[in-house]
């Protein structure tokens, strides 16, 4: 875990952010849906999957409504996350497994080995927390962690390549966080939204990186059929396949 990151095991900002800002996601569904496509273009069918970095666990919720014989393994740092996805899962779910565990360590893999190989691997706006020297190393735990022909997907905030994009990023974003308050009722103006958004406390906890650079660190691990899937400004759907012929270790 990061120095900066640590504000997301308090429950204040969990709490926000669940309830304010991750509604608000811009075409949150249609993400969802991509996601949904490609990993049962890519394994079919999937027998157990992990939801990594799983905050509420919508990620890995839309897979267990896909696929509801799979066994679902919720992995996140923080206890208000979990504890989340837990309320929203255990009564209709039983084959769930939840795991407090900080994937910025270096065992957490080791930890969950014996629940794996996974068919599926997902991570959703967890990942761009860490330093680019975690990330890869994440990347390549997650590699080990796949069943041949396994698939990843990142559902993540990645970098602007200026300032011009990065603020268009933001201006879209704000009209959607707008939107999604007025139609709770909010009598929140766009103007206090925004200022709340730009002196938002996880902000620093964001470690952007480029979307193309991470596909080609994907490609360096051994991923397949790596690409960028969907994109949206810095949101962006990326990922790719454990070759068919890589042997399981064991």
């Amino acid at each position: 875990m990061t120095t900066t990151d640590k504000v997301w095991k308090k429950q204040d900002l969990s709490t926000r952010f669940l309830e304010g800002v991750r509604g608000a996601v811009p075409l949150a569904d249609e993400q969802i849906q991509v996601m949904l496509k490609i990993v049962g273009l890519a394994s079919s069918p999937v027998r157990n999957f992990l939801d990594l970095g799983c905050g509420d666990g919508i990620l890995g919720r839309s897979l267990l409504a896909e696929y509801p014989q799979a066994k679902g393994v919720f992995l996140d740092f923080s206890e208000p996350m979990i504890e989340a996805a837990k309320s929203k899962l255990s009564p209709q779910h039983p084959n769930v497994e939840f795991i407090i565990a900080d994937f910025a360590q270096p065992h957490w893999a080791e930890a969950i080995a014996p629940q794996g190989p996974f068919d599926a691997i997902v991570s959703g706006f967890a990942i761009h927390h860490q330093s680019d020297e975690i990330k890869r190393v994440i990347y390549g735990k997650i590699y080990e962690l796949l069943t041949p022909g396994g698939i990843f997907l990142n559902l993540e905030h990645v970098s602007s390549p200026n300032q011009w994009i990065e603020n268009l990023h933001d201006e879209f974003f704000l009209d959607s966080i707008y939107r999604f308050h007025q139609s709770k009722g909010s009598q929140k103006s766009r103007e206090e939204l925004a200022q709340e958004y730009y002196h938002r406390p996880d902000k620093a906890a964001n470690i952007l990186a480029p979307m193309e650079t991470q596909c080609e660190w994907l490609r360096t691990i051994g991923f397949v059929n790596v690409d960028c899937f969907f994109k949206l400004f810095e949101l962006a759907i990326f990922g790719g396949m454990k070759s068919r012929g890589t042997k399981v270790p064991g």
